[in-house]
């Protein structure tokens, strides 16, 4: 069964997914760290996801490579643009800015990936990725240079991952932003999963186990976690 085929057999059979977001730039380069990293990640997690809106110093593929050493656990690529991509992963979110009007984060990184992706046994997930306002300025606007989705146009933000699914996507990644003050909304979760037939995915500004469920039960395949981990690991879904 291929990652895609276990998201959606979960997503068929009311199965809760978890993954964990790592940011290359922020994590620390050695085995201990990473062993006492993984040690402490909830033993409900079914994934981790490895990328973020940049990553200067090239250390993607070091950082899939020293976490393969310390878990089995399947390792999805979640990158910012076409240099962030490692053979040692098992997938990647092939990411399509959605609700931005930037054609370079449309399609521009996407062709610049597709031969090097070609080139590897990458499990490729085409991936419809909506911004969505978390009441905070972020990486993911800043350098893609578009604005996120209101909370309130849930009716745009369902007819755009309708879009995404009409197009051939896989999954649709509700993303609030890295660090957001609020999450996407259960109301906006919830909208978009009754519209469409893939999975969906949810993530940012997710920091206590009430936010998880909320999501799940409005209708989540899979629920990201980042910052709320990096910044304390043993209370993160406390």
């Amino acid at each position: 069964m291929t990652l895609y085929q276990n998201i959606y057999v979960r997503q068929e059979n009311g199965s809760q997914l978890l993954a964990i977001l790592i940011d290359p730039e922020k994590f620390e380069m050695e085995h201990a760290f990473a062993k006492a990293y993984l040690e402490k990640i909830p033993p409900q997690t079914t994934h981790l996801l490895v990328g973020g809106s940049t990553d200067c110093q090239n250390r993607t593929h070091d950082v899939v490579l020293l976490l393969k050493k310390h878990t089995t656990l399947p390792i999805l690529l979640f990158p910012g643009n076409h240099h962030q991509i490692s053979s040692a992963a098992d997938g990647i979110l092939f990411l399509s800015l959605l609700s931005g009007r930037n054609a370079e984060y449309l399609i521009g990184q996407q062709i610049k990936a597709a031969p090097v992706l070609a080139q590897t046994s990458l499990e490729v997930i085409p991936t419809g990725y909506i911004l969505i306002d978390g009441e905070s300025h972020t990486a993911v606007a800043r350098v893609s240079n578009t604005l996120p989705m209101s909370q309130k146009n849930i009716p745009e933000i369902v007819h755009t991952a309708l879009a995404g699914q009409f197009l051939g996507k896989q999954c649709i990644y509700l993303e609030a932003g890295s660090g957001a003050r609020t999450p996407v909304s259960s109301a906006i979760v919830n909208a978009v999963r009754q519209a469409i037939d893939i999975p969906v995915i949810v993530g940012g500004g997710i920091r206590s186990r009430l936010q998880m469920e909320a999501a799940f039960e409005a209708g989540a395949t899979m629920v990201v976690i980042g910052t709320a981990f990096e910044e304390d690991c043993w209370n993160a879904l406390s």
